[in-house]
């Protein structure tokens, strides 16, 4: 019997060939590699089974987003530690010993924040570092919530790798393009609707948090040291906020219009 601590692996997938390979042979190393897939119908699943991966199914339904299918996949794991990743994402040699280790010493946290370097036009983006993500955890003390964007819910303690470890990282394999982009900003604000209707927006808003995500972006986390990429990714993430703000505004005025008119016909 394996006293040692073990990881299982668990990576959500939905048509998530182009970068699958790259990942699996990542982490060929640990203890259970988990894919869990939301019916794909391009070559996900023969790579995961050429990999010999345990493969588990998560009905698609109307689901855009894969966060509905994240607990489910944690669930079928087989060891006490979690390391969720997405089909895009690399995990270093380095990672791979520093986590072993780190599960091995007395009294561990229950969960790290780990980095990612991420990537647009090409370039390391230093405005998207360190980007830290909650993705190792200990299995029995966490929840993540069906929500996009969500963080799982780990109680207990969670610390965070030292940034300038950069050997940890993630390696983020989406180098996403504008095309892309505009399809995430449609997607994503679209989700944020329902997060933020408690939010009572307005002009200072509109204006204001794409200023400042554009300012974070640009200034405070470097984004001019990255030249054309750095400057239109900051840009990007102000168009972000304001398709977020002006989405919430259009929907409060629309529940506004209709409690009104539901209010005349009583």
């Amino acid at each position: 019997m394996n006293n040692s601590p073990q990881i299982s692996v668990v990576i959500n997938t939905y048509n998530a060939e182009r970068h699958l390979e790259a990942v699996l042979r990542s982490v060929k190393d640990f203890d259970e590699i988990l894919v869990c897939d939301m019916q794909s119908t391009d070559r996900t699943v023969d790579i995961a089974r050429q990999h010999g991966c345990r493969i588990v199914t998560f009905e698609k339904k109307h689901y855009t987003i894969v966060e509905p299918a994240r607990q489910f996949a944690i669930d079928q794991a087989r060891y006490p530690w979690v390391l969720v990743l997405d089909a895009d994402e690399l995990v270093s040699p380095a990672l791979k010993d520093y986590l072993y280790a780190y599960i091995r010493r007395p009294h561990c946290a229950a969960g790290l924040a780990i980095p990612r370097k991420n990537y647009f036009m090409g370039r390391f983006l230093h405005a998207a570092y360190p980007d830290y993500i909650l993705r190792f955890f200990r299995k029995d003390v966490t929840q993540w919530p069906a929500i996009i964007h969500a963080s799982p819910i780990v109680k207990g303690e969670v610390l965070r790798l030292p940034r300038h470890r950069k050997e940890l990282a993630f390696e983020h394999l989406a180098n996403d393009s504008v095309a892309t982009l505009c399809r995430k900003t449609n997607i994503y604000s679209d989700n944020e609707i329902e997060k933020r209707r408690h939010k009572h927006y307005g002009l200072t808003a509109l204006v204001g948090r794409p200023l400042f995500r554009f300012f974070r972006s640009y200034i405070l986390k470097g984004g001019f040291r990255d030249g054309t990429p750095g400057l239109i990714h900051a840009l990007w993430e102000a168009i972000y906020q304001f398709a977020i703000v002006s989405k919430c505004i259009e929907a409060r005025r629309h529940l506004s219009h209709r409690e009104e008119s539901a209010g005349r016909e009583k």
